[in-house]
């Protein structure tokens, strides 16, 4: 009773293939204003976060 097991790198393949389509609709919706506006502000407020994360702060003296 053996069934066919998906690699690891398979699997995360088929992981970033689902996830890319998904931010693809995603991001076609919103460029058509097709988006609900609180998934609108969710969107901005996750987008700002992650600018904020990405830039360096200065250590306290």
């Amino acid at each position: 009773m053996t069934a066919p097991v998906i690699s690891r790198d398979q699997a995360i393949r088929n992981l970033r293939r689902v996830l890319d389509a998904a931010r693809d609709r995603r991001d076609r919706d919103r460029a058509a204003g097709r988006l609900d506006p609180e998934v609108e502000l969710i969107l901005r407020r996750l987008e700002r976060e992650q600018r904020e994360q990405a830039t360096p702060r200065p250590l306290a003296a």
